[in-house]
């Protein structure tokens, strides 16, 4: 339940889910499409992808600027990891879960 009530119980949160939705997109919902010609499963999993990755970049950026990152040592890591597959997942583990 921390992860619902803290801010960065909820950053961890939407970066477990953010990192989810981008294994799914581009380790099966990609291939399907390209394998079977069918870009349903693709556009079921994009926009979930699309709005978790903007709901992570706002609360990075807001959890940033609430507890004063410098802004080139821990935030604009924290955000690009979630352009990497599995990057959300090791972030959490090297920053995040360290802060809370």
């Amino acid at each position: 339940m921390k992860f619902l009530t803290t801010k960065i119980g909820r950053l961890r949160l939407i970066a477990f889910l953010e990192g989810i939705s981008l294994l799914v997109l581009i380790g099966i919902a990609v291939p399907l499409k390209y394998a079977n010609n069918d870009p349903t499963l693709v556009r079921a999993i994009g926009p979930v992808h699309g709005l978790l990755f903007l709901l992570f970049v706002i609360n990075t950026l807001s959890f940033g600027i609430e507890h004063k990152w410098q802004f080139r040592k821990i935030t604009w890591k924290v955000i690009l990891a979630c352009f990497i597959p599995f990057g959300t997942f090791y972030i959490d583990y090297k920053i995040l879960s360290r802060i809370g």
